[in-house]
């Protein structure tokens, strides 16, 4: 791909660094950009920059936030006595979206993947144990994706609770086994929370 403009194609190569695009659409975009309102253009790149420097993740469940403490954790209209296990804040804001669940969460930061060099040591388990200590969590919910991965880390927390006063469920199995959290319809996952089911019974089946 030629370009006139070394300004231009600098912005078509950052662009493409972004998932799914490739240079062809970042091209598109790129120049989509060029023909709107320099005010829009200004907005989108100081929002971008406000969301690298100025956000944060909660200091208690690890989801994005505005401030030390995200809207869930403050909220007291949420169940401070459950809480969602899940993988990444777009699974938080899947359950989010179903309207179903008043409970907290703990974002793990992944799940647990050999082949992927991830391991229980990188993802935010101690702080999940730390809080049932702390808390006083009388449930944990296993939300991460029905696959061997997303199984493997529900077994590997599930080990670690062994000494702890706390109930486990998982999800219910309408989520499709191999299929992920974050692109389950709303009724489907609504559901999937509501009829939880004890987590030594998910181990049985």
């Amino acid at each position: 791909m030629n370009f006139s403009s070394k300004i231009l194609e600098e912005a078509v190569n950052q662009v493409s660094q972004l998932p799914g695009i490739g240079k062809r659409t970042a091209l598109r975009l790129v120049l989509h950009l060029m023909r709107q309102p320099e005010q829009q253009t200004d907005a989108l790149a100081q929002s971008l920059l406000s969301m690298r420097n100025d956000l944060k993740f909660c200091k208690k469940c690890h989801n994005v936030s505005d401030n030390d403490l995200c809207e869930i954790c403050i909220s007291h209209n949420r169940d401070q006595n459950l809480v969602c296990v899940v993988e990444d804040i777009r699974d938080v804001m899947a359950i989010e979206n179903t309207s179903q669940y008043k409970g907290l969460y703990h974002v793990l930061g992944g799940k647990i993947s050999p082949m992927d060099g991830v391991g229980p040591q990188d993802l935010n388990i101690p702080s999940l144990i730390n809080r049932i200590k702390e808390e006083g969590i009388q449930e944990l919910i296993f939300a991460l994706s029905p696959t061997i991965e997303g199984d493997t880390t529900n077994f590997y927390i599930y080990k670690q609770l062994s000494d702890l006063d706390v109930n486990t469920s998982t999800i219910a199995r309408g989520i499709a086994v191999g299929d992920e959290l974050e692109f389950a319809d709303e009724v489907t996952l609504g559901r999937s929370i509501l009829h939880r089911v004890p987590y030594e019974n998910s181990m049985k089946s």
